[in-house]
């Protein structure tokens, strides 16, 4: 959610972690594991023969990863960098009292998502009530020339996301706005503050299997990475 050859900032990364449990097989947590864990004397570091040949493999499928995504970003860069004008700062204590608000700014033509429908990829981005960008799918965030991979929902998001795109339909681009209690409430900081309302314009796609099948593949080689070092996962 790995950064990866996908040219992902590690700030990045970790916001997509916090804000969309994105994908577990990142390469910020393979770090965390690797220097941080390995660093930890009860933590019980496995292999390290073992752990640089996973490594090698998981470089090897993000590199997959990025030609697999290229032609999607070929394909909508250009459409969704439009809408990053629509990022401007706004009034947290008013998001906060509105609960969820969506607004779409480009109708799809495709099948509508219904609640629990987790069968799509999404471009986003994502900011702060002082219109700061804490996480999107640019490859950078001033100056960007592409996309990275679309997110998979299959893997978790925030309730507000999951709420804020029913009734969408893909091909769509739709502006979510979500409160606090339905972000990460009291129990994650974001944006300088715990309870912080968020913002956030997707973009929702037919899923890619392609796409899908590596970033489950990037999952099974990020646990064997995780069992490496931990002894596996309870």
């Amino acid at each position: 959610m790995e950064e990866k050859a996908l040219k992902t900032s590690w700030k990045q990364r970790i916001v997509i972690l916090v804000i969309a449990v994105l994908l577990v097989g990142s390469t910020i947590l393979t770090y965390a594991l690797i220097v941080l864990g390995g660093n930890n004397s009860s933590s019980g570091a496995g292999n390290d023969a073992d752990s640089e040949e996973i490594i090698a493999e998981y470089n090897a499928k993000t590199a997959e990863l990025e030609a697999a995504a290229k032609p999607l970003s070929d394909k909508y860069f250009k459409d969704f960098s439009g809408y990053k004008s629509n990022v401007k700062a706004y009034n947290a204590a008013n998001v906060n009292s509105a609960g969820l608000e969506t607004k779409d700014l480009k109708d799809g033509s495709g099948r509508t998502l219904e609640e629990g429908d987790t069968d799509y990829m999404a471009y986003y981005i994502g900011w702060c009530p002082d219109g700061s960008i804490f996480d999107s799918s640019f490859d950078d965030e001033e100056n960007p020339t592409g996309l990275q991979a679309p997110l998979d929902p299959s893997l978790g998001l925030i309730e507000g996301w999951n709420q804020g795109v029913i009734g969408m339909k893909l091909g769509g681009v739709r502006q979510l706005e979500i409160s606090g209690s339905l972000a990460y409430g009291d129990t994650q900081e974001i944006c300088g503050s715990k309870s912080s309302p968020l913002k956030f314009i997707v973009m929702a796609l037919e899923p890619d299997i392609k796409i899908t099948k590596i970033n489950e593949e990037l999952n099974e080689i990020y646990m064997r990475l995780y069992a490496s070092y931990y002894g596996g996962v309870e």
